[in-house]
């Protein structure tokens, strides 16, 4: 609704105040991006008040070493059962595409092997395949850190949690539905005693806290911690430092998370020229984000993002339209 209200806005300004977007100069100004449209949004500083452009320079930030979350220690026998149904349903359409081979063969070779059976063969490889990619996309969105693993490091961890030698936990991040940067350990406080695990990556599927959530493992864990305990976890960050800029500065496409720059006039007197500015989202901290890929003296639009993603859509179906 938010980004219906700004294109709503942008086009009414364009009519209005006849903001025009334009093409690459030099190397200088050109965005980070070489995915995202070359159009530049131009404005005056009457269009700029207009529409409520605001430019700031991001301030320089560190992220907290620690962030607390909520565990739940997962059942090993959902593991065991998932992998199970992707081992049975891979070796059926296995064993469904090597009957179709075999029969293919005979049929071409004209050895006893009908139209008909041929395509009965067919249809039952489809159906096996069909259910070996939806059981296999059922353990990636159940256990996806566990499926992203290396073959052998993947069958260590899930030998050690079937056995009992260590447990799987999720460690939600309460009003948070991204992570940013991987946290380097975790810290599980049972009955006052420090117990560490290991964040293994980002689970695919929410729970009802709504929450991103983390996949951890938790060798040797201490006796009687077992499945459905919920306990306190302390999540730690490698230290870095980065650039804080509003959420409002903040926007989304398919290559990732990127900002609007000011770019340096040329002549006293020239529009203002904004370009996205490709960034790497490092935490979320406060009303913002630490991010990288900006300077700390740009002028980064911390106010009127979407409005210029509006005008830049809207700038480039005016060229397009001219060349008709």
């Amino acid at each position: 609704m938010r980004v219906g209200a700004w294109r709503a806005r942008a086009v009414a300004c364009c009519a209005l105040l006849g903001i025009s977007s334009i093409a690459v100069g030099d190397d200088d100004d050109k965005p980070s991006d070489s995915g995202r449209t070359s159009a530049q949004p131009s404005l005056n500083v009457e269009q700029q008040r207009a529409v409520g452009i605001v430019v700031a320079h991001p301030l320089a930030g560190k992220a907290p070493e620690r962030i607390e979350a909520l565990g739940l220690v997962l059942d090993a026998t959902t593991l065991i059962s998932d992998i199970g149904d992707a081992t049975a349903a891979s070796a059926v359409e296995h064993s469904a595409s090597a009957e179709l081979a075999r029969l293919r063969s005979l049929h071409e070779g004209g050895a006893g092997a009908s139209l008909k059976m041929l395509e009965a063969a067919q249809a039952e490889q489809a159906k096996a395949q069909a259910q070996a990619q939806i059981a296999a996309a059922h353990f990636a969105l159940n256990w996806g850190p566990l499926a992203a693993l290396p073959a052998g490091a993947r069958q260590t961890v899930i030998e050690a949690t079937t056995s009992g030698r260590s447990l799987l936990l999720r460690a939600d991040l309460p009003g948070r539905h991204a992570v940013g940067a991987l946290p380097v350990k975790a810290l599980l406080d049972v009955d006052g005693v420090q117990v560490p695990g290991r964040v293994l990556g980002t689970l695919r599927q929410t729970t009802e806290l709504q929450s991103v959530g983390l996949l951890l493992e938790v060798p040797n864990a201490p006796a009687g911690l077992g499945p459905g305990a919920r306990i306190q976890v302390a999540l730690l960050t490698a230290a870095q430092s980065g650039l804080l800029v509003p959420r409002d500065a903040l926007l989304y496409d398919e290559n990732g998370a990127y900002v609007y720059r000011q770019l340096t006039k040329k002549a006293a007197g020239e529009n203002a020229r904004f370009a996205p500015v490709k960034v790497k989202l490092l935490l979320p901290l406060g009303d913002g984000w630490l991010v990288e890929g900006v300077d700390d003296d740009d002028d980064i639009v911390v106010h009127g993002a979407g409005v210029l993603w509006s005008l830049q859509g809207v700038g480039a179906q005016q060229h397009d339209d001219d060349n008709d």
